[in-house]
């Protein structure tokens, strides 16, 4: 059985960084394509950054140069490092994961099979 546990959430100052984890357990191999998306009250799901099974990654256009997702298969761990915060990127955030050839370099989460409870980030002016 799948599943996906998100950590790293918290409240942050604009400017500061916080590293969001996501522990992914189920996948024979860890093979499967992983993302990050995030949810703002009121606003549609939207995805933040993708990453292939060999490391390949992609960016939204709002995130690029100051978010960072890797992935540690010998941990099982999806990453995102988030630098640079801005009161924009207050929301909840959640990792995703699929072994669909659909997901690969995909930010629609209608591409995705598997997701995590999701973890909140706050930043403040």
């Amino acid at each position: 059985q799948v599943q996906l546990v998100e950590s790293g959430g918290g409240s942050v100052q604009a400017g500061g960084s916080l590293r969001l984890s996501c522990a992914v357990s189920g996948f024979p191999n860890n093979w499967y394509y992983g993302a990050w998306f995030r949810q703002a009250p009121g606003k549609q799901r939207e995805g933040v950054a993708s990453i292939g099974v060999g490391g390949v990654t992609d960016y939204a256009d709002s995130v690029k140069g100051r978010f960072i997702i890797s992935r540690d298969n010998t941990r099982s761990t999806l990453y995102l490092q988030m630098n640079s915060l801005e009161p924009e990127d207050s929301a909840m955030y959640y990792c995703t994961a699929s072994q669909g050839y659909q997901a690969y370099g995909s930010l629609v989460a209608g591409h995705y099979e598997h997701w995590g409870q999701g973890t909140q980030v706050t930043v403040s002016r």
